[in-house]
């Protein structure tokens, strides 16, 4: 990979990679005849340099921008509803998500709800929703400012509802990007804490697909490729960033999301309630039960816990070292181990298992995880 060098693939969605390639947004929307775009993004990234110079490039190419950045750390309902509302009341003709998985799950959000009027929570995956998804959506891009969560090549958005804070999936192929413009270069000022906190998010994303126990041999061998990557660069990416450490975590991050196609697992099951229920940043949420989900998993996949290993460069046949060398990986990056030190207690066990045992993630498990079983890891990771 040539850091100098924006390349283009496609998978799945169309992709523009490399430094700079952010700079080709205003181009892109005026050689596809669009001149009003939504720039859906959170309050913090909006008041970011790049943003601004994004912001005013599409404005100096004679471009009307409006900019909708009311949303909350983990996204409600309502603020995709806010975000319809500014797209029709500005007479806007497509939106740009840029941002982390955040800004990009609201504008994917906000996609789906230009032209759908029923309940936004109709559409829910979990319930068939997807068979409501019959109109067209804006031409919709995505700028990922993270290297995590990999939403920018998604198809789905999790927005949770505003009173209970249950999560709920909005999916359909027709919201995948037009376009996505990854550019390593609007990463490298992410403070250590969120490039650490993010990339442990797109090391569970390719460890928890890598485990899933649905048959899928393409994630498989790019999950792999992901947990290298990310062995190779999130220590420097995290505290001596260049521009390669940053490229690499970016290209990890995207194979990430691609790679949990194939499912997820007890991780993340166990790092959304955190998130519902302490507002917890959700790649520390899985940065903490990484460990603890990898050690109840590796009884009977010794095999790809021996593949993952090599992946991490821990050698051959290794596999029994990788609970550990998490642990490691998170000391290293100056991140927590213990639950009690994002504030967990005691008292929130029971309520955060009952809401484990409702996530949509663990069935794809490779082991079978029970509300017995959640409860015993929170207490364990306690």
């Amino acid at each position: 990979m040539d850091v100098n060098q924006v390349y283009s693939f496609n998978f799945p969605a169309p992709i523009r990679f490399g430094p700079g390639a952010s700079k080709e947004l205003a181009d892109y929307l005026k050689n596809h005849a669009l001149s009003r775009p939504l720039l859906v993004t959170d309050g913090t990234v909006s008041q970011l340099p790049f943003f601004k110079d994004i912001q005013q490039d599409l404005e100096q190419k004679v471009l009307s921008v409006q900019v909708f950045n009311e949303m909350h750390k983990n996204p409600v309902k309502s603020d995709v509803l806010k975000g319809g509302e500014a797209y029709h009341e500005t007479d806007r003709d497509c939106i740009v998500g840029i941002g982390g998985g955040v800004a990009l799950d609201v504008a994917r959000a906000i996609a789906l709800r230009i032209f759908h009027k029923r309940d936004l929570f109709d559409y829910d995956d979990l319930i068939g929703g997807d068979k409501y998804v019959t109109e067209e959506v804006p031409h919709f891009v995505t700028i990922p400012t993270t290297a995590g969560t990999g939403s920018e090549v998604g198809r789905s958005a999790i927005i949770s509802e505003d009173e209970s804070k249950k999560k709920r999936i909005l999916f359909s192929p027709k919201l995948m990007a037009k376009m996505v413009f990854a550019d390593p270069l609007l990463t490298m000022e992410l403070p250590p804490f969120v490039t650490a906190a993010t990339g442990m998010d797109a090391l569970t994303h390719n460890m928890e697909a890598y485990l899933a126990k649905n048959f899928h041999p393409m994630c498989d061998g790019i999950a792999l490729e992901g947990i290298r990557l990310i062995s190779d660069s999130l220590e420097i990416a995290t505290h001596r960033p260049d521009v390669t450490s940053r490229a690499k975590m970016l290209l990890a991050s995207l194979m990430g999301a691609v790679a949990f196609q194939k499912g997820l697992g007890v991780v993340h099951s166990l790092a959304h309630p955190l998130s519902s229920l302490l507002d917890t940043h959700h790649g520390l949420a899985n940065a903490v039960n990484l460990p603890y989900g990898m050690q109840f998993n590796y009884e009977g996949c010794e095999d790809r816990f021996d593949k993952m290993a090599d992946a991490f460069g821990l050698g051959n046949k290794q596999g029994n070292r990788v609970v550990q060398h998490l642990f490691e990986m998170n000391d290293t990056l100056n991140l927590p181990i213990k639950l009690s030190d994002i504030g967990v207690t005691q008292e929130h066990i029971a309520q955060l298992s009952g809401l484990a045992e409702a996530d949509f993630c663990h069935p794809n498990n490779p082991r079978p995880v029970t509300k017995e079983d959640f409860k015993m890891l929170y207490t364990q990771a306690l």
